[in-house]
């Protein structure tokens, strides 16, 4: 039986690998969908047997690292409304999300070609991002800045058009525009500050 301290460090290491791969596949994959897990693998330092360990296949590989920016992403809203009012997180995070979305068009063909499952996309961004939208509608409630009564379907079906906005196009000003006219519409209806506020 091996000592807790060395199964620690052992866990600490393994740890260590798999993060060093999602980053470079992160880069990688975002660089070029076809990118090959050879490449990933040498550039991340570790050996075949290790990188097949935590990623038996292409399409786990492609899967994680989308998983994982969904999360960064998601965590950005509460990291938002630490520190600025509710409508201007709420805004501030969909710039993120366009930024993200635009930024990761690679890693968007990556995972359409590892995996043919229709939804898949949708359904792994779902949990954390419904989370963070969840948030931030309801900070923006409470503080009567948004409409009431809007869910977060409501919201993904309002930015819906962000997803067809080509990355390689003016994308800043467009999606600006798109988050805009959104906004405008979260605010139609606001009750505003509470009286006892």
């Amino acid at each position: 039986m091996q000592h807790p301290k060395k199964q620690a460090a052992l866990r600490s290491d393994a740890q260590r690998n798999r993060e060093r791969i999602l980053e470079v596949a992160l880069a990688e994959l975002t660089r070029s969908a076809d990118a090959p897990l050879s490449v990933i693998a040498r550039k991340a330092c570790v050996g075949q047997g290790t990188f097949y360990r935590n990623f038996p296949s292409r399409e786990a590989l492609v899967l994680e690292v989308y998983r994982y920016e969904v999360q960064q992403v998601a965590e950005t809203a509460a990291q938002l409304l630490c520190t600025r009012p509710p409508e201007v997180a709420l805004r501030e995070w969909m710039d993120r999300l366009a930024q993200y979305a635009m930024a990761k068009a690679g890693l968007a063909d990556a995972l359409r070609e590892a995996t043919t499952a229709r939804g898949t996309m949708k359904s792994l961004a779902h949990g954390p991002l419904t989370e963070a939208i969840t948030l931030l509608l309801a900070a923006n409630t409470r503080a009567g800045t948004i409409r009431p009564g809007v869910t977060p379907d409501d919201f993904m079906l309002a930015i819906a058009g962000l997803w067809l906005v080509d990355p390689h196009s003016d994308w800043q000003s467009r999606a600006g525009r798109l988050l805009d006219l959104v906004m405008d519409g979260l605010r139609a209806g606001a009750p505003g500050p509470a009286a006892d506020e």
